[in-house]
């Protein structure tokens, strides 16, 4: 071997030492090379990006070089927003200036940052798309509005979740993001707590970018809207709001209360928006959708309402405005029946995923099995159907294998209508199912799930939950008849065979014999007998439902099913 000299190469400004091969061989390496010298800065980061937190943490410390890699290739920071972090937060963002989703997370029990660590974000991040605050209560209207100022020019998605501002502060970014497209609020005390014209408070012209009001005109116009002043003229009203219109895609709203604050804001964005998530708001949210959507075709093609006060009302105006709806999400939804969900289905034919879950309040009427009928007979592009709580007969089956040739995901739960009758003939007529999911429904038997097995041609996954008449025994037998159906009995549940019940038996024997060897034989056989008991009682009980007592038992007799394992080996050896 000859000896090797040194040069050094510069990368991105820092000096780089690189080691020049010299030998009889042109495989020869002299000294440690770093094979990664031999990479460009883009792969190098993109292996970065394989890495987890800790471990890319880790690399940024090796040398100048990886930092400044993990520095330029970093996407994503997730930092704890806490009040210390305000002083070096310009330092920390100046680092990672490519990034482009920020989130800042912090407890409403701490001191976050403040609304000076706020405003200068845009400054350090350019690039900045999705921003994210969590529990910062310490951030007010006037850090929203200082914010916004800069005018992002690429942020599109926000998400507060906690937050200590209000109406005026979400006024400035609508006004001032041009580029928004995606809004999430939750849980925004503040917002809930405002009193006075709280619909106009959240309208994005109500203030200007000056955070100046802009006229009585415009409240008044507002106020018409809310209050269904007949004497205005309602289609100058409606242009007024067509030229002030939003970009927003997607709205989703959680944990709020007072629905009429939001009538403005969807007001503004029902040209352009496409997903609207309302879950947990309390409010008459039927009065919200017939104001905001009245006379209107929109382009919505996503609508989950999820505990909320709505009824047919509000399934109307959403059947009226939306013909382009392709998923309709209802979940415990005081007051709708049959006729909103038929008045979907006369206008909404492009529906592609259908999910209800039926609830009553008071034993008042529900969606029922006439509603699913409905949407089966005029919806023949549906791809999705999940009916919890609907007591669904085979004619409204019959009705979905016939005129819905392409559903492929299906589940039914919670409900005593679906018997081992309903599961042969879905086994029979549903010939491009894909997916099927029973739960919770306890005239389903082993025949049942037998017929299909036999049938259902393209069946790939079937899940089974808290149905008392199928066993692990039948599941078993499942499996071996079709290989390459995945069966999925009560996911997240205990299931042991003889062997691991023989085998968790001698574990804790063999625990109890251990911690009592100054015990007396009459003890000693106590002990194995109420092992020997806890054994037969796991054996008697096949399937434990999922729950979080059930993976906490799970991880208990796992530990000492290990145990057992570890000890007989050592025991065998000593013998």
């Amino acid at each position: 071997m000859g000896q090797s000299s040194s040069s050094c190469s510069c990368n991105n400004g820092h000096e780089i030492y690189r080691p020049v091969i010299i030998g009889k061989n042109s495989g020869d390496v002299v000294g440690d090379d770093d094979l990664t010298l031999s990479l460009p800065d883009e792969c190098l980061g993109s292996v970065f990006g394989k890495l987890g937190c800790l471990d890319r943490n880790s690399c940024s410390l090796v040398c100048k070089r990886w930092k400044c890699v993990d520095s330029k290739s970093r996407n994503r920071l997730v930092l704890l927003a806490r009040s210390e972090l305000s002083p070096c937060l310009p330092s920390l963002l100046s680092r990672f200036n490519t990034v482009s989703v920020l989130s800042l997370k912090c407890s409403r029990k701490l001191f976050s940052i403040d609304d000076a660590a706020l405003s200068r974000i845009p400054i350090f991040l350019p690039f900045l798309k999705k921003l994210k605050l969590k529990g910062c209560i310490h951030i007010s209207d006037d850090g929203l509005h200082a914010f916004s100022l800069h005018h992002p020019p690429l942020l599109t998605k926000l998400s507060f979740a906690s937050c200590g501002f209000g109406a005026k502060g979400l006024n400035s970014l609508l006004s001032n993001c041009p580029s928004l497209q995606d809004l999430t609020l939750k849980r925004l005390r503040k917002l809930d707590a405002t009193s006075s014209t709280p619909a106009s408070s959240l309208w994005p012209g109500a203030l200007n970018v000056d955070g100046g009001d802009v006229g009585d005109d415009h409240h008044n116009n507002i106020n018409a809207v809310v209050a269904g002043d007949a004497n205005k003229k309602e289609k100058d009203v409606h242009n007024y709001y067509y030229k002030r219109s939003l970009r927003l895609e997607r709205l989703c709203l959680k944990d709020l209360h007072n629905a009429r604050l939001f009538i403005p804001l969807i007001l503004s964005a029902s040209a352009s928006i496409k997903t609207l998530i309302v879950c947990r708001s309390s409010g008459n949210w039927d009065r919200v959708l017939e104001t905001s959507l009245h006379g209107k075709t929109t382009s919505i093609s996503e609508i989950q309402m999820e505990n909320v006060q709505m009824g047919d009302a509000g399934l109307l105006a959403i059947s009226s405005s939306c013909p382009d709806l392709q998923l309709l999400y209802l979940s415990r939804t005081t007051d709708c029946t049959d006729d909103g969900l038929s008045a979907i289905a006369n206008s909404c034919r492009k529906l592609r995923k259908l999910h209800i879950d039926a609830w009553s309040r008071f034993g008042s009427r529900t969606i029922g099995d006439e509603g699913v009928f409905s949407i089966a007979n005029k919806c023949s592009q549906l791809q999705e159907v999940v009916l919890m709580g609907i007591p669904i007969a085979i004619p409204s089956l019959n009705a979905l294998a016939s005129n819905c040739p392409g559903l492929e995901r299906m589940a039914l739960c919670n409900t005593d209508s679906v018997q081992d009758s309903e599961m042969a003939f879905i086994a029979a007529k549903f010939l491009a199912l894909k997916k099927l999911c029973i739960k919770n429904c306890p005239n389903v038997s082993k025949s049942g799930i037998e017929a299909v097995g036999r049938g259902c041609p393209n069946l790939v996954k079937l899940k089974v939950k808290r149905c008392k008449g199928v066993t692990q025994a039948m599941v078993s037998r499942l499996r071996f008849q079709r290989s390459s159906l995945v069966v999925s009995l009560d996911a997240g549940s205990m299931l042991f065979d003889s062997g691991g019940i023989s085998l968790l038996a001698s574990a804790v024997n063999e625990e109890e014999q251990g911690t009592a060897t100054a015990m007396t034989n009459t003890n000693s056989s106590r002990s194995a007998a109420a092992a020997a008991a806890a054994a037969a009682t796991v054996a008697a009980t096949h399937v434990i439902c999922s729950s979080r007592g059930a993976l906490l038992l799970r991880s208990k007799f796992e530990s000492a099913l290990q145990l057992g394992r570890r000890r007989r080996p050592t025991e065998d050896n000593a013998s």
